[in-house]
């Protein structure tokens, strides 16, 4: 008798014959997934943006539903939660929601979806509290705030699919870390009644119960591509593997989405070229693009240079006034929902946007993106081009619009990158203690916890699985009495044990809990209005506290007047002047990838060989060649590094193309290295390409010197001394500190200034230093500017590197276009735009004479 399949049964028969109705058929990768689920297992999705991966678990879960009642779905109704969607942004969620309702209603299956996020309205979440929707979508933050409702277990004890949306977006993160430890609880809760001492018997008998567990219970990722799919999957699923004696899937498409890149060049390149002055005299490149496509989406790095786009869009095209928007995070979630309905509407010419749209469903309308300066990463320059052509079959079309001349090269490099697939990897967060005590204090809030039961769960994540008895003692410690160092401070003392139940029974303690759980700290923002009414967005309190009033800045489109701050509130009217300042956001700048910056470094070596130049190359072609002239361009296996001396001292350059971040601690470490072998002082500066070294005497690097000077020997006690590791430590601990509840931001009205956090935070970093050293927030503080801020491994590996490479040293008479850039950069602080352009200018004239 044959077997059963997918095809066979009620539930496929019903969706495939409404595809059918709507001229559509399951691509072979949804129906690998649907099989997968309807035998109960887990696994991760891998499918291009814009190929139906939401449909693949979404219409999985329906079919099983459909194959378990076939004559009385339309009527069931109540079924308690039967799908827990989790999804990184709020935005997502409405446009899921959307998605998945019109499904259930052409269906005729009387399903509710319910959304919980910070927007969601406490008359909805109590509802939901009442009778819980068959499908829940939720963002991490949310679901660790539901983990802290009393009840929760009965709320996820039944429930039958847990989809994790976006997760290449959450993984190599705290909220990814979030999700990994949700999950723990939310498999843990099918292992409760379990029984805890087993021998061979019980042995057979755990597995049977396993097995029955592990067929009520799926966990499924949905993910785009990146460098470590496999690992990524691991990390996600490590609970279900462990709990479930399990061994997941990946479901992967071949589809390959189609994608035309092309590149906007300028009418003259600059042989001295300098970072962002160039992009937005491009604009008038961008009409032409805007006129042929329906909808185009701009992507632009940093929220200020958006506003800065939308200005001089609408100033030298005013006819698109009214059918081109701005979109980032600092504007009114009012007005940013309106902009999205009008994307879905195919009403807007153009949206200029950063990474607020970089996710989404499906804008339909879009058939053309615009990046405006280099995406920094391959997998977020595929996201961005996905926006487009976002159906299956459509071809995404994406344009890049350099800031620079040498932008170019990014530009060959990241065509290059896309046809290899040579995407960027994703590391997983390890141990991140603030994430841990965050949630021991959830779980507290909520029902308590007994260590003996969480510790075995916490463990089976891959971000907890080496977590020490030692570690794990240390952090009950200090949720109870604040550690070795604040155990004479009652407010440290958060939670209480009652017969082995560790719970929080204070009120004012849980409400203030509650209203922290997170994982993203931001600096202070201000929220601004105009003094007549009218909300308009939010502000960052170090970018307002420099303004006087009567100054004006440009806001959502806007040019706004600076009246007064009061409390939290930014009070404005509008402006009439021509000029104002840009707001500029924190966290601006990305830095090169390393994958790109590896595909980077091999096009510089094709365009100084001559074959197969692309247009990009071929235009830099003057540059390169006055490059070579002056010094030399450095071959994939090559270090170049530049010694000028100019009226400003003695300048040492190097490139090694690896990324702002590892650069800067790279100078830091050859400053240290040089100062060992005689007294001397350096300025530093830096940019993706390389950095500089500027002293008042000679650098002392020579052929004898310069391998030992970048060996990868004793490189963590050299960063060390290199740096001021302790106060980077100190401002990362900031964030710790938070996370982990130690400081309290305030309730809503209050304003807490982020001056007065960090001194706090400074503060408690010291008595642990002094009291507490071996403190697991402070041993993290120091790990994360290492991992993240120096990015140690990756300089590790820089080094490692160079040892295997041809070291290039040249004494070129003036400045070259790869070195120009880098200085630069190291004047803009002491300039205002204006004076540096000036200044600039005139470099510029005395280099080409």
């Amino acid at each position: 008798m044959r077997k059963k399949g997918l095809h066979d049964t009620p539930g496929y028969r019903i969706v495939a014959d409404w595809l059918a109705t709507k001229g559509f058929r399951a691509f072979a990768y949804q129906e690998e997934a649907w099989q997968h689920i309807l035998a109960g297992k887990s696994g991760l999705v891998n499918a291009p943006t814009g190929t139906g991966k939401t449909y693949s678990v979404f219409l999985g879960a329906v079919i099983r539903f459909l194959n378990e009642h076939p004559d009385e779905y339309a009527t069931r109704s109540n079924n308690g939660l039967q799908l827990l969607w989790v999804t990184p942004l709020r935005a997502l969620a409405k446009d899921i929601g959307r998605a998945m309702e019109e499904v259930f209603t052409e269906l005729g299956i009387p399903w509710r979806v319910g959304i919980r996020n910070g927007d969601t309205s406490i008359s909805d979440r109590q509802k939901q509290k009442r009778n819980m929707p068959e499908v829940l979508i939720i963002t991490p933050e949310s679901l660790h705030l539901f983990l802290a409702q009393k009840g929760y277990a009965d709320v996820f004890k039944h429930v039958r699919i847990v989809a994790v949306d976006e997760w290449h977006e959450l993984i190599g993160s705290k909220r990814g870390v979030q999700v990994e430890l949700a999950l723990s609880r939310i498999v843990g809760l099918r292992n409760v009644h379990a029984p805890s001492s087993i021998d061979n018997t019980g042995a057979s008998q755990q597995q049977t119960t396993n097995k029955k567990q592990q067929t009520s219970l799926s966990v499924w990722g949905i993910s785009a591509t990146i460098g470590n799919l496999d690992q990524s999957m691991d990390v996600l699923l490590a609970p279900v593997s462990v709990a479930f004696q399990v061994k997941p899937v990946i479901v992967r498409t071949n589809i390959r989405k189609q994608i035309e890149i092309d590149s906007i060049l300028p009418d003259e390149i600059e042989k001295y070229p300098w970072a962002g002055h160039l992009g937005i005299r491009l604009a008038e490149k961008v009409l032409p693009i805007l006129e042929q496509s329906r909808t185009t989406l701009i992507f632009i790095n940093t929220r200020g240079m958006s506003e800065q786009w939308y200005h001089r869009l609408l100033t030298i095209a005013p006819e698109l006034s009214g059918a081109i928007a701005l979109h980032h995070g600092s504007i009114d979630m009012e007005l940013r929902t309106w902009v999205e309905e009008a994307l879905h509407e195919g009403k807007l010419k153009a949206v200029v946007c950063t990474a607020s749209l970089d996710l989404g469903v499906d804008f339909r309308p879009v058939e053309t993106v615009i990046q405006v300066g280099s995406p920094k990463g391959v997998a977020r320059f595929l996201q961005r081009a996905g926006r487009s052509g976002h159906q299956p079959d459509a071809v995404s079309k994406i344009y890049f619009l350099p800031t620079h001349s040498l932008e170019l090269m990014e530009a060959a490099a990241l065509k290059e990158a896309v046809g290899r697939q040579q995407i960027e990897s994703r590391d997983p967060f390890i141990l991140c203690y603030d994430v841990l005590t965050q949630y021991l204090c959830t779980l507290a809030v909520s029902d308590g916890f007994y260590p003996a039961q969480v510790l075995p769960e916490i463990r089976s994540t891959h971000c907890f699985r080496e977590l020490s008895d030692d570690d794990f003692a240390s952090v009950l410690h200090f949720i109870t009495s604040g550690g070795e160092a604040l155990q004479q401070y009652d407010e440290y003392k958060k939670v209480e044990i009652i017969d082995g139940l560790f719970k929080i029974t204070g009120r004012r303690i849980a409400m203030r809990h509650r209203m922290h759980i997170g994982t993203i700290v931001s600096d202070a923002m201000l929220k601004v209005k105009f003094i007549s009414g009218g909300y308009i967005g939010m502000i960052e309190e170090y970018f307002i506290s420099r303004l006087d009033p009567g100054d004006s800045f440009t806001l959502a489109g806007r040019q706004l007047e600076l009246v007064m701050i009061k409390d939290m509130t930014v009070l404005v009217r509008k402006s009439n002047l021509k000029k104002a300042l840009v707001p500029s956001w924190n966290g601006g700048r990305l830095p090169l990838s390393a994958s790109l910056g590896a595909v980077l470094r091999e096009q510089f070596g094709t365009a100084m060989e001559g074959r197969r130049l692309g247009k990009e190359a071929s235009a830099l072609q003057p540059l390169l060649q006055l490059q070579e002239e002056l010094s030399h361009v450095p071959r994939p296996d090559e270090l170049l590094i530049e010694q000028i001396e100019t009226s400003d001292g003695f300048h040492l350059f190097v490139y090694p193309f690896e990324g702002r971040l590892v650069h800067e601690a790279a100078a830091a470490l050859l400053a240290y290295r040089i100062s060992k072998l005689l007294p001397i002082t350096f300025s530093i500066a830096m940019n993706d390409y390389g950095f500089e070294l500027l002293s008042d005497q000679p650098v002392p690097v020579d052929d004898s010197n310069v391998y030992e000077l970048f060996s990868p020997d004793n490189l963590l006690a050299d960063i060390q001394h290199s740096v001021n590791a302790t106060e980077m430590a100190r401002r990362k601990f900031r964030d710790i500190a938070v996370i982990g509840g130690l400081i309290f931001q305030g309730f809503p009205g209050e304003h807490k200034k982020a001056r007065h956090l960090q001194s706090s935070a400074g503060l408690l970093f010291n008595v642990f230093n002094e009291y507490e050293p071996n403190n697991v927030l402070v041993r993290q503080a120091y790990q994360e500017v290492f991992d993240q801020q120096m990015e140690e491994r990756r300089l590790r590996a820089m080094l490692d590197r160079v040892q295997r490479s041809r070291i290039v040293l040249t004494f070129p008479k003036r400045l070259t276009p790869l070195c120009f850039p880098i200085k630069v950069d190291s004047m803009r602080e002491n300039l205002t735009s204006e004076k540096l352009e000036d200044r600039i200018r005139k470099m510029q004239q005395q280099l080409e004479r």
